[in-house]
């Protein structure tokens, strides 16, 4: 029989990189998790863990199993949540990683209603720039915004948004943008996330799409659009940055939108979930209710 606690524990340890890291976070004693590591790789008749005076590292068995019992203690979880479900509505953990400013605009107040309607459900909300692994993260949703790359999760598309070219009033003083090839000339701020930051494919007023490329590279880059969005109020240069997130500083006349009879590509808002046999109703509920929350 497989002895789910002890999987548990060692997941725990090779995480954690020591035995009392991961007895703090279970709430065990120290002595308790490696007797169990113990009992386990005697089991097994194979060494999971290498041990030195001030770290615990996987061997490479170690490493491979570590993976499959992320799997393993994942899908069992999923399997309670859902029988708990069935009579007490949702529960457990939902572990969700967003952007810090999608996830602060959006997705935490649809969280905090979810939350509303699921007392007994815990949530956990991480916000990171980064696209953070939804396996070794343990996310049991991440919500990304722009172009997917290729991915082995599942994706459900929310919503989409139109993306702006911004820019601060006083910047016009210097330089005039009434035309592509002006904005071509202008002095950019760059998403140093993205694969071409410079480059854009746009429809025209005649409904032509042609490929806009500025000329000169970014005088400044920035790894999230809430530093985009404070180089731009400051006047250093133009960029291209979400409609949902500028909407408020445009209303209020503190950036104006350049050629606005020119679209740029729209870009998608996706749910993205582990590929599992088994999707947890948890997730399934929260998706479908985020895809309603966005497009009320």
């Amino acid at each position: 029989m497989i002895n789910m606690q002890r999987l548990e524990m060692f997941v725990a340890v090779v995480e954690a990189g020591s035995f009392t890291g991961a007895a703090q976070t279970l709430g065990l004693t120290k002595a308790v998790v490696s007797f169990n590591i113990k009992q386990l790789e005697q089991e097994l008749g194979v060494s999971l863990l290498t041990r030195s005076t001030r770290r615990v590292a996987a061997t490479d068995t170690g490493e491979t199993f570590y993976h499959r019992c992320q799997h393993l203690l994942q899908d069992a979880e999923r399997v309670l949540d859902d029988v708990r479900s069935d009579h007490l509505g949702l529960s457990g953990l939902l572990r969700i990683t967003t952007t810090p400013e999608y996830g602060a605009r959006v997705v935490v107040p649809a969280l905090a209603a979810f939350a509303g309607k699921h007392p007994q459900l815990r949530i956990q909300h991480v916000s990171s720039s980064k696209n953070d692994d939804l396996i070794a993260g343990r996310f049991d949703v991440a919500i990304r915004l722009g172009q997917l790359a290729d991915s082995n999760h599942h994706a459900r598309l929310i919503d989409r948004f139109a993306i702006l070219p911004v820019v601060a009033p006083e910047y016009l003083n210097t330089q005039s943008i009434e035309n592509l090839d002006q904005l071509a000339e202008a002095k950019w701020i760059g998403h140093s996330r993205l694969s071409t930051p410079l480059s854009w494919q746009v429809t025209t007023p005649a409904g032509e799409s042609v490929l806009f490329s500025a000329r000169h590279p970014a005088m400044i880059m920035a790894d999230s659009a809430a530093s985009l969005l404070a180089f731009t109020l400051a006047g250093a240069g133009v960029a291209i940055l979400p409609a949902w997130l500028v909407q408020d500083e445009l209303a209020r006349g503190e950036l104006i939108q350049l050629l606005p009879d020119h679209h740029f590509p729209q870009q998608g808002i996706y749910a993205l979930y582990p590929h599992t046999r088994h999707l947890p109703e948890k997730v399934r509920a929260f998706i479908d209710f985020l895809h309603a929350f966005s497009n009320s």
